[in-house]
């Protein structure tokens, strides 16, 4: 079963709406056809000469970024200069480019949350909520024998979610009538006379943002020609998204400790530290890439340290002058952690769904800092 670009982003988008992505922001497919196929795939932070040399090497038909390959406007494409360069390159090899910026700092199970479990943080919430995904209630009459095959393929494609328990839904059995008119081929009865069919009202909730994929999947699964379903607004709330994470330490140590576990788990030589470092510290906040706008809500919320990178002079004393401390370790080392995560993902969604695809993660260290 071939691949689309366009049914590759509908997963990506399942993890990381795009609706989420702040509104300055750049993301979504930046080059490519939406009717593209995939057969390999290639995550990476950065869209870097490096980084297109490695994906064009492995012969990688869509790259998925994390920073967006094109951000500011362009008013001409260039060939000999960088970024003129790297489209042409791009375009030759018939690679398809894919950012996934800030909706996959906001998203659930994104950067900040692959950040603080690379970390070893426990009891997690979000640092900064922004908002909930509208929710919405989806019924569909199914004939009893297919209600399983229904609900699991509803399921799979994100209805069914209530806190963490998947798969959640009400049945309740009656009857359905339908009288085939001419030109239809009916699944049971024929044209002309009316049928009475034992059915099951299958209900369930889903994130307004994923309606029309749950849709898709549950008419794929359904048997009937004509499916009979309706959906309805709720004012439940659902799931909260937002920016940082807090939580704590299963064992609470010195700053001084705790910055070399940081350094340690994300695989760099040095950090920034503010604060005494004989200092314990239990409870920590973290935000992927550039979190100095989380100070303030992570010395609200009680944290004892801030992880995050691309402090400035400046709001490195507003936090000590707060009473939290901060490790600086880095754009690039706080947002890495999402490539193997991303890698994850899709190979689970994408065997799921059938599709044998390869996916490699980038090996190119795309940050421009070296230490001497």
């Amino acid at each position: 079963m071939q691949l689309k670009v366009q049914t590759l982003i509908n997963i990506l988008e399942k993890l990381a709406p795009k609706h989420l992505a702040l509104e300055w922001d750049k993301i979504g497919l930046q080059l490519g056809n939406l009717q593209g196929i995939v057969t390999k795939i290639y995550v990476t932070l950065d869209v870097s000469e490096e980084a297109l040399d490695e994906a064009i090497a492995m012969g990688a038909d869509f790259i998925v970024t994390h920073h967006p390959f094109i951000f500011k406007p362009l008013t001409a494409i260039r060939t000999d200069q960088q970024k003129g360069r790297l489209i042409q390159r791009a375009l030759e090899a018939d690679i398809a480019i894919y950012a996934a910026h800030t909706n996959l700092d906001l998203a659930n199970g994104g950067v900040n949350d692959a950040l603080a479990q690379k970390l070893g943080i426990i009891e997690t919430a979000i640092l900064q909520p922004a908002g909930h995904f509208p929710l919405e209630k989806i019924v569909v009459y199914v004939p009893t024998e297919y209600v399983d095959n229904v609900r699991n393929a509803m399921s799979a494609a994100g209805a069914g979610w209530i806190g963490n328990y998947s798969h959640c839904s009400f049945g309740t059995k009656g009857i359905g009538t339908f009288l085939p008119q001419e030109g239809t081929t009916p699944f049971v009865g024929e044209q002309g006379k009316l049928e009475k069919v034992e059915e099951v009202r299958l209900e369930t909730v889903v994130p307004a943002n994923l309606r029309k994929q749950v849709i898709r999947a549950m008419v794929q699964a359904h048997p009937y020609e004509e499916v009979a379903y309706d959906l309805y607004a709720l004012l439940n709330e659902g799931q909260q998204y937002g920016l940082g994470r807090i939580g704590f330490l299963e064992q609470p140590c010195s700053l001084a400790d705790f910055c070399l576990e940081v350094k340690k788990r994300l695989d760099i030589s040095f950090v920034r530290v503010t604060g005494d470092l004989s200092k314990i510290i239990k409870k920590v906040s973290v935000c992927g890439g550039a979190g100095s706008d989380l100070i303030h809500a992570a010395a609200f919320a009680g944290a004892d340290v801030l992880v995050t990178g691309d402090l400035k002079y400046h709001e490195a004393q507003d936090a000590d002058a707060l009473g939290l401390s901060i490790i600086d370790a880095g754009h690039d080392a706080t947002e890495k952690v999402i490539v193997p995560v991303l890698c994850n993902y899709l190979e689970q969604q994408l065997a799921e769904a059938g599709y044998e695809v390869e996916i490699a993660a980038s090996t190119i260290k795309t940050t421009p800092w070296r230490i001497i």
